[in-house]
């Protein structure tokens, strides 16, 4: 929900413009198979290789990998919480878009952006697709962890397939009234935790025009419901980097700042100065009414909270890759578990890159194809796998009398676990010229 990828949580295009269309001359694949289950395809099916092979591998299930323990640590913090866990990466774009409230001409709906299984079904962009049916279920206080898949750049924080966890508590008008005292309650234990906490929060009261509350709540009783959402994860946060803190014998700082999220009002992110810098970390905030009347549970108020597993681990584990959440080298595997807790990963090798460029027209006239620089970067990935290290373009140029439009990427090559070779990666990147003439068109310069 709020994992802070920025393409999903991204200010609209212009109204009038739906971004979530098929593209119109792509042939129809075959139908996909996922988890023994088999989905029609159609016109706006643009499932990648490379993506449809994580499906179901959970990484973050598994006790002794760094998002197995991160999710532990805080399934651990909130234990009156409800773990979940969802059956199947493939929902549907009500679940996923318009059950969220995300507008018709929301860029996260274009299939540059989302993995779609057909014109129906997605793979799901984020925990929150799931929102609802915990909701529906009757559940209170609830946290869901999974895989999630959004087409995105080739670089050292991103990647197509990640993991998320968001959590919710919501009350009942009968026991909303115990909100003060659980309040007082995380407080003293903030105070009395062994590392020092300083919490820069200029977002009391909710700004009126930019994050505005919502009319049905009553201003007395959101206030103690922020508060305890506030004081509930600034808690969490103490705790998943009380081992940094210690060591370095300085206080750990939060920052909240206010934001926007098409299902919480008022909402917030919070960052934590780490390192040197701040670095966001979760996005949160009151969960909108007509979502919990959506659940059917209309009479109850509460708040939600969303992470990026991979975003977390990276920092507290110092992981600089995240193809390395994908290793099976036992120099990577073997350093983590559940008993050893948070580590500082201890590079084991940094082999040489290897950076070649490609450059090319793009089609005319009837051939011509709408570029999406996502597009290119599945292709890639789909050739070199996580052998492909960044994708940059770095020059785009358009032929002032012919109206051409030529383009220049940079595609660094390096392996985590081995040294590539020269004539290994010339193979890969005439594979991947060769792609992009029979998939797109393009004429190489």
């Amino acid at each position: 929900m709020f994992a802070l990828r920025v393409r999903i949580c991204s200010t609209s295009l212009p109204k009038g413009l739906l971004v979530a269309r098929p593209y119109a001359s792509k042939p129809i694949p075959p139908p996909t198979t996922i988890e023994g289950v088999t989905h029609p395809a159609d016109s706006w099916t643009n499932l990648s290789p490379t993506v449809v092979s994580k499906l179901g591998l959970n990484l973050h299930l598994s006790p002794d990998h760094p998002l197995g323990i991160i999710r532990s640590l805080i399934e651990s913090h909130f234990d009156t919480f409800t773990p979940s866990i969802p059956p199947s990466a493939v929902v549907t774009v009500r679940q996923n878009f318009d059950e969220l409230g995300f507008p018709a001409d929301h860029p996260g709906r274009a299939p540059s952006d989302s993995y779609y299984v057909n014109r129906d079904t997605v793979l799901r962009t984020h925990t929150s697709a799931h929102e609802i049916e915990n909701f529906h279920r009757g559940l209170e206080r609830w946290l869901l962890s999974a895989d999630v898949y959004r087409r995105d750049e080739i670089d050292s924080s991103h990647y197509p397939a990640f993991h998320q966890m968001e959590g919710a508590s919501v009350w009942t008008p009968a026991n909303i009234s115990s909100l003060p005292s659980l309040n007082d309650a995380l407080r003293q234990k903030i105070a009395a935790a062994s590392s020092p906490l300083i919490v820069d929060d200029p977002t009391h009261p909710p700004c009126p025009t930019t994050n505005p509350s919502q009319p049905e709540h009553d201003p007395e009783t959101l206030n103690f419901m922020i508060d305890n959402l506030k004081l509930s994860l600034n808690s969490l946060l103490l705790t998943l980097f009380r081992t940094h803190t210690d060591q370095q014998g300085e206080p750990l700082q939060i920052k909240w700042t206010q934001t926007t999220f098409p299902w919480t009002a008022p909402s917030y992110e919070v960052e934590v100065l780490f390192g040197g810098k701040w670095l966001e970390v979760l996005g949160c905030g009151v969960v909108k009414q007509d979502t919990l009347q959506r659940s059917g549970v209309p009479e109850k108020m509460g708040w939600a909270f969303g992470l990026g597993l991979e975003r977390l681990a990276m920092i507290l584990f110092s992981i600089p890759d995240i193809r390395l959440f994908w290793s099976q080298d036992p120099r990577f595997t073997s350093q983590f578990s559940a008993e050893k807790g948070i580590v500082t990963f201890k590079p084991y090798s940094k082999h040489p890159e290897c950076k070649k460029d490609v450059s090319f027209w793009l089609p005319q006239g009837v051939d011509a194809v709408e570029w999406h620089e996502n597009d290119f970067c599945d292709a890639v990935r789909d050739v070199a796998g996580d052998l492909v290290e960044t994708v940059a373009k770095f020059d785009e140029f358009t032929h002032p009398k012919t109206g051409r439009r030529s383009l220049a990427y940079s595609i660094n090559y390096r392996s985590m676990d081995r040294v590539l070779t020269n004539v290994e990666t010339n193979a890969l990147h005439l594979q991947v010229t060769d792609l992009l003439t029979s998939k797109f068109g393009v004429e190489i310069r």
